[in-house]
């Protein structure tokens, strides 16, 4: 994969992310449950941090950034703090893979950062409930 396919991949990605934290943000009341409320808002904005580095790194290497989706499919009917985390959960380890991917793909100063975001995907993951895994977003090794 070159690198900016990695980097238009992982600009996808977290359009995505932004989108599903957003959803899921609203559909969680955060005076009933300020614990996941905090989880939600947290990855949200990290997300959207990312989303914006993204656009910038990719328009100064120019070339055009990927436009989000006019929407993105989510199965949040089940409003409950444990499906929404849930949601969130596969949200970053779908991030962490496209991460993996652009850490291969990179070099540098780039790859630290790219290994940073999966780093903190990862995390952020296992605070939502997912296993521990030695390689996080590689789940085939």
């Amino acid at each position: 994969m070159t690198p900016m396919r990695a980097l238009q991949e992982t600009l996808a990605a977290e359009h995505a992310a932004v989108y599903v934290y957003a959803l899921l943000g609203g559909r969680l009341s955060a005076s009933e449950h300020p614990g996941p409320a905090i989880l939600l808002r947290d990855a949200y904005d990290a997300h959207l941090e990312r989303r914006d580095r993204l656009r910038g790194v990719i328009a100064g290497l120019g070339d055009t950034p990927e436009p989000a989706a006019p929407a993105y499919r989510v199965d949040a009917e089940d409003r409950s703090p444990a499906s929404l985390l849930r949601i969130g959960r596969l949200t970053e380890e779908r991030c962490a893979a496209v991460y993996a991917q652009l850490v291969a793909a990179s070099t540098g100063s780039r790859r630290r950062w790219a290994i940073e975001a999966l780093s903190d995907s990862a995390v952020r993951a296992l605070g939502l409930g997912a296993p521990a895994a030695a390689y996080p977003g590689l789940p085939e090794l």
